[in-house]
């Protein structure tokens, strides 16, 4: 099954899959606007270029060669190391002086002199023109850069056909800095404000989840909060608390049928029971015993539909050793008297959360389990150990689980002829204390069935 993903990883994704086409897009129409209008282009690459011919001068060590260009423009534009007094007819042409006029570095003679401004003019912050329209460019132009130290240069500078296409550099770069970089900062803004929204909006959802997780049909059942949910999500919530009531409904009426059941069905029962005394023979009293063995099987049933619609027992931490020593001593007269014997064994003090009447409940239905699949004459121990085990043990002659049975249950009752409940019962009772019911029978060497129970918190 494909894993769902969250809600703020899909948001999250959508808002950058939308936000990568806006800058596709974008780039797209920046892209058209400058590469259609040759005089902006022009600008930009005039600005961009003086700009790095003018750093990489200025960041010269002091002693370097006069008239030799910086290691980076040499790369750059494909400069000669050292000056031939050739013309270039193509390529990037270049002066480098200072304000007073003084030379620092020229790649050009009578280019120059033909399209670049006099030295002795004093040029303006920023100046460019056309030399042939239409691209490549073939332009010239220049700048007064001044920096942090007092130093000024002016830079004139000449593209002629733009040979390494440095206008798409300027045009990446001036993209880069005006456009991506904003945009980016901004979507990560917008990312970032995006989960933290989600995760404040979704805080009540995970407050309904906890209610929802804690619902018990034991308990009365609550409806989920629907305060500070978002619109969308409080229309499900308030659907599944008319659920939820329906449901509750269902489950009171399944509680009046428990409690009303054992006492509509046990009065005629006794009604017949008493008729039954009055007539003689060995019919009527094998009639009583079959009425008898029929009343302990509704009050089994009955117990059992009561624990499945049970409220809410009040849990508190109990020994476990003397809850169930006292259990067994009321049990001890029904089991000598059925030709069994048993005992009690406890170690340590092991405590739990528990409910009385149901654990006592459930031992009782455990030794009368025992009592019903042995023969006369079996040992039944009880033991309480650490850190919260009952084990109820016999010694009789055990069993060997039917692999196509349901449970180890379904497997003695198929050679005891009952219908099983007493252990149904331990087993519901066991899942309302949270433990765990095991039960292990050896042939030849008897059953054990064993409850741990969570220590007492």
């Amino acid at each position: 099954m494909r894993r769902k993903g969250s809600l703020i990883g899909l948001v999250a994704k959508r808002i950058l899959a939308f936000a990568l086409l806006s800058m596709f897009i974008q780039a797209c129409v920046v892209f058209s606007h400058y590469w259609f209008d040759n005089a902006a282009l022009g600008q930009m690459l005039i600005e961009n270029e003086t700009q790095i011919v003018a750093e990489a001068f200025h960041d010269r060590p002091a002693g370097a060669r006069a008239g030799r260009p910086p290691h980076a423009l040499v790369e750059r534009y494909g400069l000669v190391s050292e000056p031939t007094g050739e013309s270039l007819p193509m390529g990037y042409w270049m002066r480098v002086r200072g304000t007073d006029g003084r030379v620092l570095y020229t790649n050009c003679h009578e280019e120059c002199t033909e399209h670049f401004m006099p030295v002795e003019v004093n040029p303006p912050d920023l100046w460019d023109r056309t030399i042939v329209e239409g691209k490549p460019l073939t332009l010239v132009g220049g700048r007064t850069i001044s920096f942090d130290d007092g130093q000024t240069m002016v830079v004139d500078f000449a593209s002629i056909g733009d040979p390494r296409r440095l206008i798409y550099v300027v045009m990446a770069r001036e993209m880069f800095v005006h456009m991506v970089w904003p945009m980016g900062l901004m979507l990560i803004l917008v990312i970032g404000a995006t989960i933290v929204s989600i995760r404040h909006a979704l805080k009540p959802v995970e407050r309904t989840v906890r209610v929802a997780d804690a619902l018990d049909p034991r308990r009365p059942i609550r409806a989920l909060p629907a305060a500070g949910l978002p619109s969308e999500i409080s229309h499900l919530v308030a659907s599944v608390n008319r659920a939820l009531r329906r449901i509750d409904e269902l489950i009171r009426s399944q509680k009046v049928f428990a409690a009303s059941i054992a006492h509509e069905i046990r009065t005629p029962v006794s009604i017949v029971k008493l008729e039954l005394a009055h007539i003689e023979g060995s019919r009527a009293r094998k009639a009583e015993k079959d009425l008898d063995k029929l009343t302990h099987t509704l009050e089994q049933l009955t117990a059992l539909a009561r624990l499945d619609a049970a409220e809410g027992e009040a849990f508190k931490a109990e020994a476990l050793g003397p809850l169930v020593e006292d259990t067994v001593e009321q049990l001890a007269p029904l089991v000598f008297a059925s030709g069994r014997t048993i005992a009690f064994e406890c170690s340590g003090d092991p405590r739990s959360d528990v409910s009385r009447t149901l654990l006592v409940t459930l031992v009782r239905n455990l030794v009368e389990n025992a009592m019903k699949h042995t023969p006369k004459g079996t040992a039944i121990t009880v033991r309480v150990e650490e850190p919260g085990r009952i084990c109820v043990s016999d010694d009789g002659p055990g069993f060997v689980a039917d692999p196509q049975a349901a449970d180890v249950e379904l497997a003695s009752v198929k050679k005891s002829g009952s219908l099983g409940v007493g252990l149904k019962i331990a087993e519901r009772i066991a899942a309302i204390h949270k433990g765990v019911l095991a039960v292990s029978s050896v042939p030849g060497e008897g059953t054990t069935v064993s409850l741990d129970l969570p220590a007492a918190a």
